[in-house]
């Protein structure tokens, strides 16, 4: 591994030298931040992914939505469609991507969940399009900095953080740690346990200025499964043996929970936001088929699924046999965190 990072060094100075000089545009105002009138949350990270955006979104979702008019703006990663979309239930994965259909799907009869790579243009034809919109929740934008968002909230894999890691292509950060400056909240994402983690090391490693402050999630799951003919069941009532099928950064996780309820025949570990294939589906029934004799199920996440359904390959799929697997987070001191979302949200709102 040492030998791989002299290698790639070079690329790593070239690419920080190219980051941090835009990072100094933005500052000296050459290159332009726009912000709107509406307050505006971003929910990002300094690394390629894998920190849990998606749950973080929804639980922001849930605290709002009933009392705005509330937009999610995503870039739509991986999806085939171009220019500004707003989901509806035509919507699938190559259209708008697999983590705002996941949004749609979930709260798309009480918000409104778009896409567009261009943040500024996104808010705007959001406004245009949904007038009352009065509050919107970036997905994945802490390095756009051409909106400037109100509140700039950032992840960290409680098991990859950002203090530990390097810019790409030696590491997986974006740009340069001390770039945690920009957000006024961080989350260490995925702990194993608020007790069983010494919150006060990590606060010190990250160095929170004094206008930051650090929480600490985990992630929650479901005690049942849901089919793909969109039924709950618990895991009681099922087979226990299952073949797993993920397409996101970090799946271990997941595989630690399903361990202690099922047991895993195959797991088929594809790259995060995989488009699957025609002949990956004929290779998970082929599975099937070879360890029928333990009657398995099988079991994928709910980004994947929203990939799968929808899609040309899902007249392929035994969906009587496919389920996925719903996660939630909880934050610990959820009330100082829920105070300060729901502050900045009052004091930013438009008053009419």
């Amino acid at each position: 591994m040492r030998y791989l990072r002299f290698v790639f060094f070079p690329f790593t100075i070239l690419y920080i030298i190219i980051t941090e000089f835009r990072n100094l545009l933005y500052k000296v105002n050459i290159k332009r931040s726009f912000k709107f009138s509406i307050p505006i949350i971003n929910v990002g990270n300094l690394s390629m992914g894998g920190t849990g955006k998606t749950p973080h979104i929804e639980y922001l979702i849930r605290l709002l939505k009933n009392n705005h008019h509330l937009a999610t703006l995503s870039r739509g990663f991986g999806r085939k469609q171009r220019g500004f979309i707003i989901a509806n239930e035509h919507s699938n994965a190559e259209q708008i991507g697999d983590e705002p259909l996941q949004f749609y799907k979930k709260y798309g009869k009480e918000i409104t969940v778009a896409v567009e790579v261009d943040r500024v243009k996104g808010v705007m034809d959001l406004c245009y399009a949904k007038e009352k919109t009065d509050l919107v929740l970036l997905d994945d934008a802490y390095q756009h900095q051409a909106i400037k968002a109100g509140l700039n909230i950032l992840l960290t894999d409680y098991n990859y953080p950002f203090y530990n890691d390097y810019v790409l292509p030696i590491g997986n950060l974006r740009e340069l740690r001390k770039n945690k400056k920009r957000a006024d909240v961080i989350i260490v994402t995925k702990c194993p346990g608020f007790k069983d983690i010494n919150k006060g090391y990590l606060i010190k490693k990250i160095k929170p200025l004094s206008h930051q402050k650090v929480f600490f999630s985990r992630i929650k799951y479901n005690n049942q499964l849901t089919n793909f003919d969109d039924t709950e069941v618990s895991f009681n009532s099922m087979s226990k043996s299952a073949i797993l099928v993920t397409g996101i950064a970090n799946p271990i996780p997941l595989i630690m929970h399903l361990e202690k309820k099922i047991k895993i025949l195959k797991h088929l570990k594809f790259l995060d936001h995989y488009q699957y294939k025609q002949k990956d589906i004929e290779e998970i029934n082929n599975l099937l088929i070879k360890f029928e004799a333990f009657s398995p199920i099988v079991i994928t996440t709910e980004k994947d699924a929203m990939r799968l359904l929808g899609t040309k390959i899902e007249p392929l799929i035994y969906k009587s046999r496919w389920f996925y697997q719903e996660i939630e987070v909880e934050i610990d001191n959820k009330n100082e965190f829920d105070k300060i979302i729901l502050n900045y949200v009052q004091k930013n709102c438009r008053d009419y």
